[in-house]
């Protein structure tokens, strides 16, 4: 490939990143690889095109790298461009991204093995590059450079856990000896090596006193031993069992090394200090001899922190240790101070929401609860949480959750209950005034999650649930648009309250409200969002029916529903008729049911709606209750099949949304072989030469080309659409294939799409006929793309490999008739030449090529590719003359002839712009790859 300059890499990476699958269907993965590590190894690229040859690696290794094998062969290549790179200004920022590529091929495409060779080359180079103490040697221009390795050896290490273990004293050694910023990143990069060489120890089985006391002074290879178990070296957790040391250990020099780690935090960053401390709160944990309070000294500096990262590493360690370092007054300053922080003013909304969330997940040292869920902590009352009553001017992320909260602190403050429900109904009711008068879509959700936590919390109070579902009904008759909002409300309450009729009650005051609406008020605004309502009250079994279907009736008698025909109001009241074929007290309201569903099929003005109506009814009047649910049913347990049957599509859903969606497949599943010429396959093209016939033999040349004015020649290529190899079962039976062609540039007409009525994997492939229209005959690229349908009804969509048209596949036989002789041929073939070759035509050219052949040769080249275009064959010389039409009406003319070293072609066209390529073609016939070594071109 020849070098691509840095615009036309960034074009082409652009696109990459633009469509990664897309891209790699028009080139094959490994040639876009090979392109990459070939052009980063030349000098004459410049720094800043390779850093944008390597971000498709740091992004997408896993869709690059294909296979481990190919993952270790480019992270070989990419370290060995590292190593051979020189330590200037210039290539820092190369050097670094090499560290960083290499690292994320390493990582993501799981070719870490044990003795792994370009690992185990990149850790030691990372760590010689770590070894400039200081910039003594490179400079302060290395330093990012520096930081970057201190950064990958961590990735290493925090992904697979234990690997530098036995590199503690060298990683210790540069964090001592680093005075400049990168001492804070040696400082994480040894506290995550520490921590995880304490927990590999804990899970050998024979430890000696001494081993603790080793571990922390070797300085050997990489132990690929501990990747071998590394889901037991993933972070712990709070809720983990901790894996611990004997008693018996050694942890003078463990506790020395965690004393100075802990004494230099203070010259972290926050997050940093709040990393190091976890790490470190972990090794103590694990290590029964040392104990906790060695971390005493820190907890004076965060009780009184800001951060939240240090806050939050400090809540970690408190539950972790519990009473034995924290006593019961820093529990109760701790709470203080989080509910001080919750509601201070300078503080933006995250973190306030942060500090509730605190409370709420609060570590006790004597939890009553140790689920995990939301629970009060004992110490926090109603007169500590006093000042965090929600109001309607709290931002609404705010108010739900202090609204939780103090819901939570009265349900559990016991005499205060009822007291406490109280104060937190007349919050709602406020905020109800807000959302009737200005019912912006925020307004309204704040309200109903309210509403739902009030119930998740006082359901059992005899007062307010029933209080509240009157003061609904009043929100919904001025907002009926809040149907969506009432239904979901409706659903989650029954999920979370099992035994609760309030769920049904709500419904049940909501269809009362709508049934008795008058009809002056039943605008088309507000009727679709009542029939969405009513369709949900019908899937309410305690709920009475009547009253729905004798309202359904009356509006479509009464208004001019039927009349105007609006096939969305029609499909809702057939939606609601649907659920209530499902009620179990259907007997009740059959006569009313079938009245309404015949006045539809006979009244309603749009026929589909007629003939869903006739069809309800039908299964209305024909079938018991228990087959008519079972038809209707579609349910969890109903077949992806049976859900989009008729019955089922009908009802406006979510399913109906998914089944006329169309998902893209991941890989392609489809592909386009062409059929070669043996299978019949030859391009064609329909007689149109007929009134040639009678043309005396002066005017051939004249009268041919007169055709061409009413002759639209098209070309004809055969392929065969099958299967991709290893796809997916569910895509083994596809229907409805909707082929589409899109052109990468004008020089052909649109192509048309081809239907094929289906596919299956275990049938033959179907024959498909491409017809292209060419407007200038030069070789061209198609995309190609398929719309199916599988065997559950889903449609999809996926992208095929695109398809090349050569320059020979245009050829075609000259538009003459069948039964001319080949005297006849020959004059319109010499009558062409001899126009062509004045200097009659602006566009015609002539040319010559001459290459190297014996006379065997020569006929085997001429039958395998140009014996369908020749015209005739003179004996003395050997003269060969062939003739090739160009749809639309291009010609190339060629006089073969042999002479004492080389064969000449002799070349005429009616288009200059041909000769490329057809001298790419001339060529590509007559090299050694296509015939043998016999023939030798010679480009003159």
């Amino acid at each position: 490939m020849t070098n691509l300059d840095h615009s036309n890499w960034a074009n082409r990476v652009a696109d990459f990143f633009h469509s990664p699958s897309h891209f790699l269907l028009a080139t094959s993965t490994d040639a876009f690889l090979a392109d990459i590590l070939h052009d980063i190894k030349n000098d004459k690229i410049s720094e800043g095109t390779k850093v944008l040859l390597l971000s498709p690696l740091l992004e997408y290794p896993t869709l690059l790298c294909t296979s481990p094998h190919i993952a270790e062969q480019t992270a070989s290549s990419l370290l060995d461009i590292l190593i051979q790179t020189p330590h200037t200004p210039k290539t820092v920022n190369l050097k670094s991204h090499l560290m960083l590529s290499i690292t994320s091929v390493l990582i993501s495409t799981s070719c870490m093995k044990p003795g792994l060779g370009v690992a185990e080359r990149l850790i030691e180079a990372l760590i010689q590059t770590l070894q400039d103490t200081n910039d003594q040697k490179c400079g302060v221009f290395c330093r990012p450079m520096r930081a970057i390795a201190s950064e990958c050896l961590r990735e290493f290490e925090v992904c697979y856990p234990g690997l530098l273990s036995q590199k503690l004293d060298i990683l210790s050694s540069l964090r001592q000896h680093e005075s400049s910023p990168l001492h804070q990143s040696f400082s994480l990069l040894y506290s995550v090596a520490l921590k995880n060489a304490v927990r590999w120890l804990t899970l050998q089985n024979d430890i000696a006193d001494r081993d603790l006391k080793d571990i922390l002074v070797r300085s050997e290879g990489l132990a690929w031993s501990a990747t071998e178990n590394m889901l037991n070296l993933f972070p712990i957790t709070t809720g983990d069992v901790i894996p611990v040391l004997p008693y018996s250990m050694e942890i003078r020099e463990l506790k020395s090394v965690i004393s100075l780690l802990l004494e230099e935090s203070y010259l972290l960053t926050p997050v940093c200090q709040a990393s190091l401390l976890r790490e470190l709160t972990q090794v103590v944990a694990m290590v029964q001899s040392l104990s906790p309070t060695i971390f005493k000294s820190q907890l004076l500096r965060l009780f009184g922190t800001v951060e939240i990262s240090l806050l939050h590493a400090m809540l970690q360690m408190k539950g972790t240790f519990t009473d034995s370092l924290f006593t019961a007054e820093d529990e109760n300053f701790l709470l203080k101070r989080l509910v001080g922080m919750a509601q201070h003013p300078l503080l933006p909304v995250p973190h306030k929401l942060f500090y509730i969330d605190c409370i709420l997940h609060f570590p006790e040292n004597r939890p009553i609860c140790s689920s995990g869920e939301e629970n009060l902590p004992v110490l926090v009352t109603p007169q500590m949480t006093s000042l965090l009553f929600p109001t309607v001017f709290n931002e609404s992320h705010t108010m739900l959750s202090r609204f939780n909260l103090l819901c939570l602190v009265y349900l559990e403050a016991g005499n205060e209950e009822d007291k406490g429900a109280g104060y937190m109904y007349e919050h709602l009711m406020a905020l109800q005034a807000v959302v009737e008068h200005h019912s912006s879509r925020e307004i309204a959700v704040t309200y109903f999650r309210s509403v739902y936590i009030f119930l998740y919390y006082f359901y059992q109070n005899e007062k307010y649930p029933g209080n509240l579902i009157q003061s609904l009904c009043q929100l919904y008759q001025k907002h009926c648009d809040f149907a969506p909002h009432f239904i979901n409300l409706a659903e989650c309450t029954q999920r979370t309250l099992d035994d609760s009729p309030w769920p049904t009650d709500l419904l049940q005051a909501v269809q009362i409200l709508i049934v008795q609406l008058p009809q002056d008020q039943l605008i088309q605004s507000s009727l679709s969002w009542n029939l969405k309502m009513l369709s949900r009250i019908a899937n309410e079994s305690q709920v009475s029916q009547g009253s729905t279907v004798h309202f359904l009736l009356n509006l479509l008698l009464n208004s001019g529903l039927c009349t105007s025909g609006n096939w969305r109001m029609g499909n809702s009241v057939l939606t609601v008729c649907r659920n209530v074929l499902q009620h179990p007290s259907l007997d009740k309201i059959f006569i009313e049911l079938a009245d309404l569903l015949q006045f539809m099929m006979l009244r309603f003005e749009d026929l589909d709606i007629q003939d869903h109506a006739r069809f309800y009814y039908t299964l209305l009047t024909n079938l018991s209750k228990d087959k008519l649910a079972s038809i209707l049913a579609s349910g969890a347990g109903a077949s992806r099949t049976k859900v989009r049957s008729l019955s089922s599509i009908m009802a406006e859903s979510e399913e109906l949304s998914s089944s006329l969606t169309v998902h893209s497949t991941r890989h392609p599943v489809l592909q386009l072989i062409k059929v070669s010429a043996d299978d019949g396959s030859r391009r064609q093209l329909t007689d149109c030469g007929e009134p040639l016939e009678d043309i005396p033999d002066c005017d051939l040349f004249e009268s041919y080309c007169d055709q061409f004015l009413h002759l639209s020649p098209v070309i004809i290529l055969n392929y065969h659409l099958t299967f991709v190899g290893g796809v997916d079962p569910s895509f083994a039976k596809l229907f409805c294939i909707r082929l589409h062609f899109e052109l990468t540039d004008g020089n052909y007409a649109p192509c048309s799409e081809i239907t094929v009525p289906s596919l299956f994997q275990e049938r033959k492939p179907h024959l498909i006929t491409l017809t292209l229209k060419p407007i200038r005959p030069y070789p061209t690229v198609l995309k190609v793309c398929a719309v199916f349908t599988t065997e559950d009804g889903i449609s999809w969509q996926t992208q095929l490999n695109p398809i090349s048209v050569g320059f020979s596949e245009v050829f075609l036989s000259l538009p003459v008739p069948r039964q001319w002789p080949v005297h006849k041929k020959l004059q319109l073939f010499d009558q062409m030449w001899c126009f062509l070759s004045s200097e009659k035509s602006e566009e015609s050219a002539t040319s010559r090529f001459c290459f190297e052949a014996d006379e065997q040769s020569l006929e085997r080249m001429l039958d395998l590719h140009l014996s369908t275009f020749a015209i005739s064959k003179n004996p003395e010389p050997e003269t060969y003359k062939v003739l090739v039409f160009l749809p639309p009406k291009f010609h190339i003319l060629l006089q073969i002839q042999r002479t004492e070293d080389a064969v000449c072609v002799s070349i005429v066209t009616d288009s200059w712009q041909l000769l490329p390529f057809i001298n790419a073609y001339l060529q590509s016939i007559t090299s050694s790859s296509g015939l043998d070594s016999s023939l030798s071109v010679l480009k003159l």
